[in-house]
C-alpha cells in the first residue's frame, strides 16, 4: 500500500478564522487553566468537561455506597444511580435492551471479553477469523491469539492505497468457514470511517460474528448500535469526555446468554452450590466484583454533554478542522499526509515529515505547546503496509478550533526549517 500526498489546497485566513470550537474551552478545567495549550491528542484520550468531574464528585459526596449489596437507603441510592447511568449511556448509544450493555474498563477489555468468552466456546480448528489491516492491536491480537490457540486460520483484509478497506478482496476472504469478522468503526491511526453495513452484510451471509471496535466511532459519530446490525460493539469512555477506566460492550442478548462468564466472583452468581454454580441475569453475569461506579456516573454525564452539543455536529466540526489541517500541512515541503480524503475520515490527521522522526517532531511541537501523538498508534500491521515505522498524529475534538490548526502547521513548518538548516 503506497502513501498518498494530499492535494495542496491553500486555506485562506478567512476560512481558518471561521473555525470556532463546538464546545467552550472554558467548560474544560485543564484547557481553561492553560490557554496557550493546543491539545491535539483526543484520539488517545479526551479532556473532561466540568460537568463530568462534578458528577463524579457529587456521587462520592452524596451517594457513595456499594450498589446491589445493601438493604439500607444509601446503598439503594447507589444502586439507582448506577442503573440510571446505564440507561443514559444505552440511550446515547442507541441500545434499546439496556441490560445488554456490559460495563468494562474500555474497548480493550470488551474485545478480550468477546474473544475469550464467545471465541473460546465457538471457534474451532479449521475455522477462519478475518480482521482488517486497519485494526488497533486490541482488535487484532486477541483474535490472532485465539486462532493460534485453537488452530483456526487468521487472515487480514488488505486496504486500498488511500487507507480504505478493499471490500471486494475482503468479501472473498469471508467464506462459509469464517466464524468472526472483526473491524474498527473508525481507524485510530488514519481516521478512516469504515462502511459498517457492507462488512456486517458479509458476516451475516456466512453466519459469522460481526465484532466492531467502536473506540473511535462512539465519540464522534451519531450512531445507533441497534441499527448498525453488529453482533458486538466495544467502546471506551475516556475517548468521549468520560473517565479513564470506563466503557463497555454491547452484544446481542442471545449471544450473551449463551456465553460463559468472562470473570467469576461476587455479584455475577445466582446460586453457589458445593459442586455447581449458576449465573446471575444480564448484565450482572459479566460484571464480577464491586463495580467502578464512578466510571459510568461520569460517562453518563459525558454522554449528556455530547447530546447537548448535537451528535451530528461533532463529526462535521471534526471533519472541517481535519480538512483545514490536511490542506495546511500539504503546503509544507516534505510533509506527507496519510489516509483518505476528509469526507471519508474522522478528525484524525496522520502525517510524516521527510527525514524527521515522528518522536523528534512531536517533542519540537510540544515545545510550542502543541500536543500530538507520535508512534505506531498500536497499529503496527498498518504501519508495515504504509511502509513507515511511525507517524505523527493530530486528532481533533469538540474543544478544538482554528487556532489549533494554525499552531500545528506553524510548529511543523518551524521544525522543518530547523532540521533543514
Amino acid at each position: 500500500m503506497s502513501r498518498q500526498t494530499m492535494s495542496r489546497t491553500r486555506v485562506s485566513d478567512a476560512e481558518l478564522a471561521g473555525m470556532t470550537s463546538l464546545a467552550p474551552r472554558s467548560d474544560f478545567p485543564l484547557l481553561a487553566a492553560q490557554p496557550h495549550l493546543h491539545y491535539l491528542d483526543s484520539a488517545a484520550t479526551t479532556q473532561k468537561p466540568r460537568v463530568v468531574l462534578d458528577a463524579i464528585t457529587r456521587y462520592y459526596e452524596t451517594v457513595n455506597a456499594n450498589p446491589h449489596r445493601g438493604a439500607y437507603r444509601l446503598s439503594a441510592a447507589a444502586t439507582e444511580a448506577y442503573h440510571h447511568a446505564r440507561v443514559r449511556i444505552a440511550k446515547f448509544l442507541g441500545v434499546a435492551d439496556v441490560d445488554t450493555l456490559i460495563f468494562t474498563r474500555g474497548t480493550t477489555e470488551s474485545l478480550n471479553l468477546v474473544a475469550s468468552a464467545w471465541g473460546r466456546a465457538n471457534v474451532k480448528a479449521g475455522d477462519r477469523i478475518v480482521v482488517t489491516r486497519l485494526e488497533h492491536h486490541a482488535n487484532f491480537v486477541p483474535w490472532q491469539a485465539l486462532a493460534s490457540a485453537v488452530g483456526a486460520e487468521f487472515v487480514i483484509a488488505e486496504l486500498h492505497a488511500d487507507g480504505t478497506i478493499d471490500l471486494d478482496a475482503m468479501a472473498r476472504l469471508v467464506t462459509p468457514r469464517t466464524k468472526v469478522v472483526a473491524f474498527g468503526h473508525v481507524s485510530n491511526a488514519l481516521g478512516t470511517v469504515n462502511p459498517v453495513a457492507e462488512i456486517v452484510g458479509m458476516a451475516q451471509r456466512v453466519g459469522a460474528l460481526a465484532v466492531c471496535d467502536g473506540a473511535q466511532g462512539a465519540p464522534h459519530l451519531d450512531i445507533s448500535v441497534d441499527s448498525l446490525g453488529v453482533d458486538a460493539y466495544a467502546f471506551s469512555g475516556h475517548k468521549m469526555l468520560g473517565p479513564m477506566g470506563s466503557g463497555g460492550l454491547v452484544m446481542r442478548r442471545a449471544l450473551l446468554e449463551q456465553m460463559p462468564p468472562y470473570q467469576m466472583g461476587g455479584d455475577m452468581i445466582a446460586h453457589v452450590g458445593d459442586e455447581h454454580t449458576t449465573w446471575n441475569v444480564l448484565p450482572h453475569k459479566f460484571e464480577a466484583g464491586t463495580p467502578n461506579v464512578e466510571a459510568p456516573i461520569g460517562l453518563a454525564a459525558a454522554c449528556d454533554y455530547l447530546t447537548a452539543l448535537g451528535r451530528g455536529n461533532v463529526l462535521a466540526h471534526e471533519r472541517a478542522l481535519a480538512a483545514q489541517a490536511m490542506a495546511a500541512l500539504a503546503e509544507i515541503p516534505g510533509v506527507t499526509v496519510l489516509g483518505p480524503p476528509a469526507n471519508r475520515r474522522g478528525g484524525v490527521v496522520s502525517f510524516t515529515l521527510a527525514d524527521v522522526h515522528p518522536h523528534d517532531l512531536s517533542q519540537m511541537l510540544d515545545a510550542d505547546g502543541v500536543c500530538v501523538r507520535a508512534g505506531h498508534h498500536c497499529a503496527q500491521p498498518l504501519m508495515r503496509a504504509l511502509n513507515v515505522h511511525a507517524t505523527t498524529r493530530a486528532s481533533f475534538y469538540v474543544y478544538n478550533d482554528a487556532s489549533d490548526v494554525e499552531a500545528l502547521a506553524a510548529s511543523v513548518d518551524a521544525a522543518r526549517r530547523k532540521f533543514a538548516g
